[in-house]
């Protein structure tokens, strides 16, 4: 009981890093389940880059992008994770793999930069919402592809629509960091 109270049931770092990650793992999934549909665009609102962001910052450069990298290759071999219950390779050439790239690329800018901010919460918002935008452009880069869609459909059908909710969720995740940042340093 003592322990609890101390906080100390698990003292290898090591367990709950992989655990963290397999949280993330579940919320990135869970997370695609949030799903609103848009009528012009083949790419729907979700919850999920809320969890990429913070899984980043959270868990660093090695687990924050071993945790995508996991949950790309959970759908690649047909395991129900992403939006729309769907998996396997068409999901991975079609309209909206180019933001599970971009889930990949602002796992690696957040985590990479997140130490520079230190406790300044304007700058991690900062680094929070220019991942964001990266993950944003990578959809529209292979939307434009993929769709055979000039520049400026690509923008107003992946881009424009998400920009809002998108620099909202990042908003979220990185003041949810900077309050939960002393505790997840303890932590793992």
């Amino acid at each position: 009981m003592d322990s609890i109270l101390r906080k100390e049931i698990v003292l290898d770092k090591a367990v709950l890093r992989a655990l963290a990650a397999v949280f993330f793992i579940i919320s990135i999934t869970l997370g695609a389940f949030v799903r609103i549909p848009l009528p012009f665009t083949p790419v729907p609102l979700t919850f999920q880059t809320f969890f990429v962001l913070l899984s980043a910052a959270v868990l660093g450069i090695r687990l924050g992008l071993f945790t995508q990298l996991t949950y790309i290759f959970l759908g690649f071999i047909g395991v129900p994770v992403f939006t729309g219950v769907s998996a396997g390779l068409v999901y991975l050439i079609g309209p909206t793999a180019g933001y599970l790239l971009g889930f990949i690329l602002a796992a690696i800018f957040i985590a990479s930069f997140i130490k520079y901010a230190r406790e300044n919460i304007l700058l991690i918002i900062g680094i929070f919402c220019f991942a964001n935008l990266l993950l944003l452009l990578c959809g529209v880069i292979w939307l434009k592809m993929s769709l055979r869609l000039n520049w400026i459909e690509s923008f107003f059908i992946g881009f424009i629509p998400f920009l809002p909710g998108d620099t909202l969720k990042a908003t979220l995740a990185a003041f949810l960091f900077w309050k939960l940042k002393p505790r997840i340093k303890s932590i793992l």
